[in-house]
């Protein structure tokens, strides 16, 4: 038995090879694999390599680069059967910790707020309200808001809240886009079921705006799904006149940014484009890890390798919900600031 026993601890373990992915791949084919340059993967692993790396330096231990790279090869595909081949030669249990391990660093405070901001310097604000103005003449536009579904597997508990009104399971995610299209505020943590104009009613952005954290002036756009305010517009369902007209054209205009730009995040990031397939709590660190990374990309000017890269996504899960105050109540202030927006700014000469 003790001889048994001695021979289990002594037999040589099988390492399969791993390839120096750094000296392999031309530059466009490490872009499509890792939907960054190798520079940025380098950015990347400095920005978590103090979270990620090993403990101890057993022979063969997964190096820090190695690790960001896995973990960006599952963001590209969305298939973690594709990160355990030729490139990483590990076990799946091997790469779903790595992957883990990975995003939890991603998405910590700090990460977020380093990469998803908000603006509220003036200047800042100045410089995104002329983008946006350039689009179509909107004025005061510092982001347009939309959410979109991002299918997850039904999860043991509360399974029937993730169900979405399109009958699959879903994390509904609010995201806003600069002009630029950037991320500038994403709410990835709702389930399926849950209309946009909850989420947004409870996200920091409104309290933002609501507390005047955000300067006066400044406006969102959205769609008939949201409510309309003061600092958020959203469109005449039933236009009167040429100036009601010009008015929505110029707001449709500018605010195709939003589904541009989630077509953008989703080709970056194919597994946004299927399904998740680990629980809705981890399934929300990828999401927020991969509206990070967009950024960072963005920032550092990484093109998406992409046949498809000009394609608009549509995302048109709420395009026939409307959002309804209360029978009775008075019309909110947003419609008769909407009104003053319109007289200001897209008044037509007869």
């Amino acid at each position: 038995m003790a001889d048994e026993q001695e021979h289990r601890i002594r037999r040589p373990r099988n390492f399969r090879p791993r390839l120096d992915i750094f000296n392999v791949y031309d530059d466009s084919d490490f872009r499509k694999r890792y939907r960054v340059d190798q520079n940025g993967l380098m950015y990347v692993t400095d920005l978590i390599r103090e979270a990620i790396a090993n403990r101890t330096q057993r022979s063969h231990a997964v190096t820090p680069e190695m690790k960001v790279a896995l973990t960006l090869r599952y963001f590209a595909t969305g298939k973690m059967q594709l990160c355990n081949g030729y490139d990483f030669g590990l076990s799946q249990p091997i790469i779903s910790r790595i992957i883990t391990q990975s995003v939890d660093a991603l998405t910590v405070p700090r990460m977020i707020q380093r990469f998803v901001k908000f603006p509220t310097n003036p200047v800042e604000i100045q410089r995104i309200q002329a983008d946006f103005s350039q689009i179509a003449g909107f004025p005061g536009v510092v982001g347009v808001i939309d959410g979109t579904h991002i299918k997850t597997v039904a999860p043991k508990d509360f399974e029937e809240v993730y169900i979405n009104r399109k009958i699959f399971h879903s994390i509904n995610v609010q995201v806003v886009f600069d002009a630029n299209y950037l991320v500038r505020n994403i709410v990835a943590k709702w389930p399926g079921s849950v209309h946009d104009s909850r989420i947004f009613r409870e996200s920091g952005v409104w309290r933002g705006f609501e507390q005047n954290r955000v300067p006066a002036g400044c406006y969102l756009l959205g769609d008939s799904g949201y409510p309309c305010k003061r600092w958020l517009l959203t469109p005449y369902l039933r236009p009167e006149g040429q100036h009601q007209e010009a008015y929505n054209r110029a707001h449709k205009k500018t605010r195709s940014v939003v589904e541009r730009g989630i077509g953008q995040l989703k080709r970056r990031f194919q597994v946004l484009h299927g399904e998740i397939r680990v629980n809705p709590q981890k399934a929300a660190k990828i999401i927020m890890a991969c509206g990070i990374m967009h950024n960072i990309c963005k920032e550092r000017n990484i093109p998406i390798e992409d046949e498809n890269e000009h394609e608009e996504d549509v995302d048109d899960h709420n395009r026939d919900e409307v959002f309804q105050t209360a029978q009775g109540e008075p019309v909110p202030d947003g419609a008769l600031f909407r009104e003053n927006i319109l007289r200001n700014h897209f008044m037509i000469d007869d």
